[in-house]
């Protein structure tokens, strides 16, 4: 079996693009600002590189470690493996290597590895029980779809330039602490010269340290940017080889209206994994929409919607 053929979404591919334009002039942006401070930019972006390596290759490991799910066998989950198992088929990719369970009333459900080879599917004990058959089957076909576009890959490594921004704003911080900025150990026997010299390059390493924060700020704002867009995406996938995009939004409306009647307790045993999460396992509006990781499911429904009436034509 192989996946549905469907036509692009051609806006939001050109929108995904266009992000990732943007990223790379903010990159620029960033190693031109470095240079100008003096700092060696392969030390900074080598130092944020590995930190991303180790995210990308452990991130399964991490995030179960995180949420405490745990891997399940055929044996003990075969409705779930068997349900996945048929999904991968149709979207013509391998079935993930691990298949998790959380043992948690909150219902949802993620997926993250590197590759789909290395992927985990991970769903919680309250999505089991308040999803019908056909509302599961959407919310698995959703997460696979994130496994086949390499979303995990494709958003470690956009995180790169945050990771090395914020490495920077930690590092200019403790120098401005210890009068890093312009050596401002000069004293009393200092002459007039190296004053003004140390006060243009307190000066210098002011302006470049409020650059950081700007350049941090806007990728953070563009990466959040390019997770709603894959986002998107993996439901437009997921409904397409499922052939029920209306499924999906239905149990999309089922998950967020539950989340009002979780308590707080078990709604903070699994924030770890909000990021991942098909949705954000938060009450009400606690996150402005653009530092979303997540579109609303409002917005989500009705591109569903509009899919629905696609595939009717």
């Amino acid at each position: 079996m192989r996946q549905r053929s469907y036509g692009r979404d051609t806006g939001l591919t050109v929108r995904m693009m266009f992000t990732m334009l943007m990223l790379g002039l903010v990159y620029v942006a960033f190693i031109g600002l470095l240079f100008a401070a003096g700092i060696d930019p392969f030390l900074i972006l080598l130092l944020a590189a590995g930190m991303a390596f180790f995210q990308y290759f452990m991130s399964e490991k991490i995030v179960l470690a995180a949420t405490r799910a745990k891997v399940v066998s055929a044996e003990e989950e075969p409705r779930l493996h068997a349900t996945i198992e048929r999904l991968a088929a149709l979207a013509d990719m391998p079935k993930p290597k691990k298949i998790a369970m959380m043992e948690t009333h909150v219902p949802n459900a993620f997926a993250t590895g590197r590759s789909p080879k290395h992927a985990v599917i991970a769903v919680t004990r309250g999505l089991m029980s308040r999803l019908n058959e056909s509302e599961l089957e959407a919310v698995l076909a959703h997460e696979l779809m994130h496994v086949k576009n390499r979303d995990v890959m494709v958003l470690t490594w956009a995180s790169l330039i945050v990771i090395a921004a914020g490495f920077l704003m930690q590092m200019l911080f403790w120098m401005s602490l210890f009068g890093g900025f312009g050596g401002m150990g000069g004293g009393m026997g200092g002459g007039r010269g190296r004053r003004e010299g140390g006060g243009q390059a307190m000066m210098v390493m002011m302006a470049v340290y409020v650059g950081v924060i700007i350049i941090y700020f806007l990728s953070q704002l563009l990466i959040m940017a390019l997770s709603r867009y894959r986002e998107y995406a993996a439901d437009r996938g997921g409904a397409i080889i499922t052939g029920a995009p209306m499924q999906l939004a239905s149990a999309l409306q089922k998950i967020s209206d539950d989340m009002y009647r979780i308590p707080e307790k078990d709604m903070r045993q699994v924030e770890h994994a909000n990021a991942f999460f098909i949705i954000p396992a938060l009450k009400g509006n606690s996150m402005a929409s653009m530092f979303s990781s997540h579109p609303s499911v409002e917005k989500r429904i009705e591109r569903l919607q509009n899919i629905q009436r696609q595939l009717e034509r």
